[in-house]
Order: structure tokens, then C-alpha cells, then sequence
């Protein structure tokens, strides 16, 4: 199990390759919303999201590169595997289910991966990639699964607690759970105070109700948002979450839009799906939070063509 060591060997390995992610308060925003709101760019990383630092941690710490990678992903995790295996040259291979985002997959082509489109869902794609690897020798790489993973996303949650120790809540969007099992992991060491709030869309519940009920389930993905679209929870931030979250919301698809245009229009921030979901929960309760200080994540900004148009219809 990680904790903050990890985090802070992760943070020298990140730094060797990222600069820190700026974090600002948009006055506009902060009245609409009622409360102080930091908003965590993780939007502008060289993969759109944030999942790049725990692909690197994970590629610098790997003891046998020599073999290749292979992973499964509906598209930012993707990335951020491809973007370490270039980084690191090592061989990458990918398993996207049917209907992938395309822009996602023109970004991990371009990162000098091969993708494999395999499965309707993103369980019917890991059930391929595990085969795949059990074929070709490649070192499977769970989307979750994986402390290094964990601990390299750590590193965002170092910077928002470092910069704002004094924050009341940071809500984090959960697809797979390694940003909220981070968030945890960092507040639980530097701001106990801080409430870790996950957030999920309805349409995909699995990671919540696991949380819920205490036990790992699997749940119909319905969802359009790619990133919170997961329909089994992973034991190894679920194991952090159980303990860590304060809360775990569900906002529907329709909120996360709303919050997707709130954050173009009140913070000049274009934002996927999943980075807004954060967002949409602080909406959601915003009389709670009313006057306190808090954090959203924006944990992506890789929106494809028909998310676009759904965001910029009236």
C-alpha cells in the first residue's frame, strides 16, 4: 500500500519531466458557485489529463523494460502509457473497446503505439488484453491496479494541498479510482482536514457502489462521459477510497455538461467530460460548501467530436 514516501519519489521522478499544473480561482466562477474554487489544470498536460504522471512513475520504476507494455483503456490512461513507453523507448501496445474516441486514438498512434479495438465494453477489452499478454509476453498494465500508478498521481494531489493546505474539500472525478485513492492517500498526511469527495457519473456507477456496499461489483456502463466510463471497480483504490473518502457523489451526464460550460465560459477552461464532473458535484451541492474554500479537479480536456457538439449546442 502507497503512502506519502511513495508520493514524494514519485514527485522527484515527475519533476524530472512535468512542471507543476497551475491552479487558479476564477472571480466569476467563485460567485456563481457561492464558494472560494480552485481549479486544478490538469487539463494542460502534453496528454490533455492527468493520468501522465502515474504512466511515467510506473515506466521509470519498471525493472524489465525490454519486453514491452501492454494496457487496456478507453483513452487517457491509454495516453499515458504511450507517453511514457516513447518517453522511456520502450514497445507499447494498446486494447480500446468498440466505438473509441478517435481523437484518442489519433493521440496514442501518434505517441508511436499500436491500438487493437476489442470489445464492446471496457471489461470485454481487458479480458482481450490479458490474453494478448499472456501471448506476446508483454507486461500487462492494469488501469488501476497498480501503485505506481497511484503514487504518480499522487503528485498532482502534493501540489494542490502544498499550494492550499487551508482547503475545505477537493472533489476528484473517479473513473477507475487512482485520483481519488491518490487524494486520499495525500490528504490523509498533509491536510487531514480536507474532505476527499469522489465523484462519478450515474450512468456508470460501478466505483461508487463498490465503495458503497464494500465490495468490488460490476455495474451497466451507460454513459456518453469516455472517462467515467468503467463498469467494474479495481481493489487497489478502492482499498484507499473505503477509508479515505468523505463522501462519493453521482451527478448525471446532464449536470457534467452544464459544469463542461460553466468551466468554458465563467474559467476559460475546455474540459472533457470527466474533468467537469467535479464540478458538477460541487454544484450539486453548493448550499454545503457555501463560502468555504474548495478544489476541482479538471482532469482532462480531450473531448472528441460528438462530446464537442453536445457542448456547444444550446
Amino acid at each position: 500500500m502507497n503512502d506519502l514516501r511513495d508520493v514524494l519519489e514519485a514527485r522527484r521522478i515527475v519533476a524530472a519531466h512535468l512542471p507543476e499544473t497551475p491552479m487558479w480561482s476564477y472571480p466569476v466562477l467563485d460567485a456563481a458557485v457561492g464558494a472560494e474554487v480552485f481549479v486544478k489544470h490538469e487539463n494542460v498536460q502534453p496528454t490533455g489529463a492527468f493520468k501522465v504522471r502515474g504512466g511515467i512513475n510506473l515506466l521509470a520504476r519498471m525493472a524489465d523494460r525490454s519486453r514491452g507494455v501492454l494496457t487496456y483503456s478507453t483513452g487517457n490512461h491509454a495516453q499515458s502509457i504511450a507517453y511514457a513507453a516513447r518517453l522511456y523507448g520502450v514497445a507499447c501496445s494498446i486494447v480500446m473497446p468498440e466505438n473509441p474516441n478517435p481523437a484518442k486514438v489519433a493521440a496514442v498512434e501518434a505517441l508511436g503505439a499500436t491500438v487493437e479495438i476489442a470489445g464492446a465494453t471496457m471489461v470485454e477489452a481487458a479480458e482481450h488484453a490479458r490474453a494478448l499478454a499472456a501471448r506476446t509476453g508483454r507486461r500487462l498494465i492494469s488501469p488501476a491496479d497498480e501503485p505506481d500508478i497511484i503514487a504518480g498521481v499522487g503528485t498532482l494531489y502534493f501540489e494542490v494541498l502544498t499550494a492550499r493546505p487551508d482547503l475545505d474539500a477537493v472533489f476528484v472525478p473517479v473513473g477507475s479510482g487512482t485520483g481519488a485513492a491518490a487524494a486520499c492517500l495525500v490528504a490523509r498526511a498533509l491536510a487531514p482536514k480536507c474532505q476527499v469527495i469522489g465523484v462519478q457519473s450515474a450512468q456508470a456507477p460501478a466505483a461508487h457502489d463498490s465503495w458503497r456496499l464494500g465490495e468490488l461489483v460490476s455495474r451497466p456502463m451507460k454513459t456518453v462521459v469516455d472517462g467515467l466510463a468503467t463498469g467494474s471497480a479495481f481493489a487497489t483504490p478502492q482499498a484507499v477510497m473505503r477509508d479515505g473518502l468523505a463522501d462519493f457523489m453521482l451527478v448525471s451526464d446532464d449536470e457534467i455538461v452544464r459544469a463542461q460550460r460553466m468551466l468554458l465560459t465563467e474559467a476559460h477552461t475546455l474540459a472533457e467530460g470527466a474533468g467537469a464532473a467535479a464540478l458538477a458535484a460541487l454544484l450539486a451541492r453548493r448550499e454545503r460548501f457555501a463560502g468555504r474554500r474548495v478544489a476541482v479537479i479538471c482532469t482532462g480536456a480531450n473531448a472528441g467530436p460528438a462530446e464537442l457538439a453536445r457542448l456547444l449546442t444550446t
